[in-house]
């Protein structure tokens, strides 16, 4: 019998999911705290956030307005805190908006002892559920990843306010949350573990429901299908990471992921869309590096379903096309650093073979047609 202690932050402490989830959480809102910073980046969310705060308002509380004027960054993480002491009394950071909002939030909460409360305005990930948050430069660079004491005190999931989000959004958090299996399959070893043996089988059963569910949620956002795909990607997803903690790891998909959003003609690209890429990317080193013929199998099946989701499959769909050698290299280079997820496959990689990988990723499949230009951009 094994004596090593885990200790597995594995769920926010109250989940409220559905139709009108928001209005059922003041009252919950309300017991975590009554002078909350909520916080907050997007304009195109600004609006909706002026609703929830005057809801807040009408239930008696006193919240103090907080602007992400970057991605999760200490510029912006060193002066919302400020702003926290400054307004006597803050007792709780209410997230709202998106992945990097939402880490923003959690980070900041933990920082200053405070309740969290995260409310997704999409889909397109499940950070509004780990205890888990995402550095960045203020050029949009990811920087590291910080591990926090526990998730949200409450996670509001609401399918009016999710469904608002460009559909884009929710094929992003497709393809991150179908990332689960292909990183947690190889990132477990094999372990004894039973808890971390579960958290892969369910990574499994939710890429199936992703790979039945997807395209129809992406057709017919009004359909029970949306609400599969939605809060496997949002819920389910962020649930494998904490039932496996750490024996359920990122690793190449997610290091592929750090090493693009150092180029900034990659900054229009979503996380879950670099991360899907990812997942492309390392399929093909199992394909180069262990002529692994299931692993080919697999990339040409992602390959089928990114494309009917308008999810990227190659440099360019990523808008990469005129990047240099050199700027390709410094992605690898980043990606292949000491200590990076991409380590955990279960053979070396050099910064040439992830290059040869990322430059392939549609070898043996017919080129398809560039995404349409009119995608909208996002963070």
């Amino acid at each position: 019998m094994s004596s090593t202690v885990n200790l597995h932050a594995i769920a926010p402490a109250q989940v409220l999911r559905g139709a009108g989830a928001w209005q059922e959480s003041l009252p919950r809102i309300s017991a975590l705290c009554q002078r909350p910073l909520v916080l907050g980046r997007s304009s195109n969310t600004a609006a909706l956030r002026d609703r929830l705060l005057a809801d807040l308002r009408r239930g008696g509380l006193a919240p103090l307005a907080g602007e992400l004027r970057f991605d999760c960054c200490e510029a912006d993480l060193t002066r919302l805190a400020a702003e926290a002491a400054a307004g006597a009394g803050t007792d709780a950071v209410v997230a709202i908006g998106g992945g990097k909002v939402l880490d923003a939030g959690k980070l900041l909460a933990h920082r200053l002892g405070l309740a969290c409360i995260t409310v997704p305005t999409s889909a397109a990930t499940c950070a509004g559920w780990t205890a888990l948050a995402n550095l960045y430069s203020p050029q949009g660079a990811f920087q590291g990843d910080v591990a926090l004491d526990r998730c949200p005190d409450l996670l509001v999931f609401d399918h009016g306010l999710v469904r608002q989000a460009p559909a884009r959004t929710l094929a992003s958090g497709i393809a991150d949350a179908m990332a689960k299996w292909y990183e947690a399959s190889v990132s477990s070893g094999g372990s004894g573990d039973g808890l971390v043996q579960q958290a892969v089988q369910q990574a499994r059963v939710l890429r199936d429901q992703l790979l039945l569910d997807g395209v129809e949620a992406m057709a017919a956002p009004s359909s029970e299908a949306w609400v599969r795909v939605a809060e496997a990607s949002a819920l389910t997803a962020g649930l494998i990471g904490g039932v496996g903690g750490a024996g359920c790891r990122t690793v190449a998909a997610h290091a592929v992921h750090n090493g693009l959003t150092q180029l900034a003609a990659c900054h229009g690209a979503l996380h879950g869309e670099k991360v899907g890429f990812g997942v492309l990317v390392q399929l093909r080193l199992e394909e180069l590096l262990r002529a692994n013929h299931l692993a080919a199998q697999a990339r040409r099946q992602l390959i089928a379903l990114f494309r009917s989701l308008a999810l990227p499959v190659n440099l360019d769909d990523l808008g990469l096309a005129a990047s240099s050698l050199g700027e390709l290299r410094q992605v690898c280079a980043f990606a292949c650093r000491p200590g990076s997820d991409l380590h955990r496959l279960p053979f070396p990689v050099s910064e040439t073979d992830l290059l040869a990988a990322l430059v392939s990723t549609m070898a043996g499949v017919p080129v398809p047609p560039a995404l349409s230009p009119s995608r909208e951009s996002g963070s």
